[in-house]
């Protein structure tokens, strides 16, 4: 017989099925047996007759059965079996009770025993609601010019400059993983005009807060024959929003399942000088900062502005030169063409203009205090009519925390790796 998935059960009335995944819950009435199952599509009920001696939660089943409608079914509709086939059982009891799963369990317990904490709806539901996210984004792109790439993650030197790289022993030389994919794709610029890239950075940076991790999926954009950063965020309002879309096409379950609200965005997201946001957290917000904008600030700007301009992301733009990369195009006044994207408070975006002129990549390195010599390869391909470019670069985790509501950003990678975790 052919196997039948939960989602299909609905379509079956009165007809003969095979399931075939997981015991995810069981109780015995004693002179009737119910279990749920659970597979790749979601979860249904099966009715079994008492006496049988089911395994434990999370073994590996196969039932055939009759579908019929019930009220008291979830969903409306239960498998009434015979018998249940083992095809593998679990050895011993799972550390936490999937069907009780919630993040507000003990999060080094659901981190720790990630392997199968996963299995729980709730669990695993942001991930399949990211991957429609990446999908979103690849889709896009695809239709308008861009190709993607695949750049090197080992590399010899730092494409933000700094010491937040992780130090790699590359045959007796020291080489790094890749902080980001920055200056590859701004030289395939020069190769397809339009490129984008889906892949893990690694930031070595000690933080221990629920918003940072030290690999994460970067979703890298860059194009071509622009005028401006205006140009960049024109693209960027247009892709968040074909994400978001493909995430409600085809993750519609998993977003009502944790109830997700889609967030407010207008047809152009507000600009905001990057002085002027400082000036708002000051004066009118009351609260103090350093030299950037920190996660408490970031945090009062997406509320003032949700409130102020109903919308839940916002470009804090014309960022200064000495909080920018070296790359960032400077417009002769101190400030730059570079901008970060808040969504509902956190930074999920940072993009802008790139520098196209060598000369001024060479003295933009020097006022940072970083080595021209190590980028030797990456500024002579500005010998070579590189264009007017620009693009950013969206974190994948930091987006999905945001949209679903989660409480750490861990929750949002299937094997989340910070400054204490390298297993499972």
């Amino acid at each position: 017989m052919e196997r039948t998935l939960t989602s299909e059960v609905p379509g079956k009335v009165g007809e003969e099925v095979e399931l075939q995944g997981w015991l995810h819950w069981r109780r015995d009435l004693g002179g009737i047996q119910f279990i749920l199952l659970r597979d790749r599509s979601g979860i249904v009920q099966v009715v079994l007759p008492g006496g049988l001696k089911l395994p434990l939660p999370e073994s590996a089943v196969r039932v055939r059965g009759v579908t019929v409608e019930s009220d008291k079914a979830p969903g409306g509709y239960e498998v009434r079996a015979e018998d249940l086939e083992v095809l593998q059982a679990s050895e011993q009891p799972t550390p936490v009770e999937i069907p009780k799963e919630e993040w507000r369990a003990n999060p080094e317990t659901l981190l720790t025993y990630r392997y199968v904490t996963l299995r729980g709806e709730k669990a695993r539901a942001p991930l399949k609601i990211q991957s429609a996210l990446v999908r979103g984004f690849r889709k896009y792109l695809d239709a308008q010019g861009f190709t993607e790439i695949f750049t090197p993650k080992l590399v010899r030197a730092g494409a933000e400059g700094g010491a937040n790289l992780f130090e790699v022993d590359y045959f007796g030389e020291s080489a790094y993983l890749a902080q980001s994919p920055q200056l590859y794709k701004q030289i395939m610029v020069g190769v397809y005009e339009r490129v984008y890239e889906v892949a893990p950075v690694w930031r070595a940076e000690e933080h221990a807060t629920s918003r940072h991790l030290n690999e994460y999926l970067s979703l890298d954009v860059e194009m071509g024959f622009i005028e401006s950063d205006e140009d960049v965020m024109a693209l960027e309002e247009e892709l968040v929003r074909a994400m978001l879309e493909e995430a409600a096409r085809t993750a519609g379950p998993e977003l009502k399942l944790l109830e997700v609200e889609l967030p407010k965005l207008p047809r152009e997201i507000p600009r905001v000088p990057y002085a002027e946001a400082r000036r708002i957290v000051k004066e009118e917000l009351g609260l103090g900062m350093g030299a950037d904008l920190n996660d408490e600030a970031e945090r009062a700007l997406g509320a003032y502005f949700s409130e102020k301009y109903g919308t839940d992301f916002v470009f804090i733009v014309q960022y200064p030169e000495e909080v920018r990369p070296f790359y960032t195009y400077p417009t002769g006044d101190g400030l730059t063409r570079g901008y970060d994207l808040l969504f509902r408070g956190l930074e999920i975006t940072s993009g802008g203009q790139r520098i196209h002129d060598p000369a001024v990549i060479v003295q933009q390195l020097e006022k940072k205090g970083m080595d021209p010599e190590r980028f030797r390869d990456y500024i002579e391909v500005f010998k070579y009519g590189m264009p007017p470019h620009g693009g950013f670069a969206i974190g994948a985790e930091r987006f999905t925390q945001k949209l679903i509501g989660l409480p750490n950003v861990r929750y949002a990678r299937a094997f989340p790796r910070d400054r204490h975790r390298l297993e499972p």
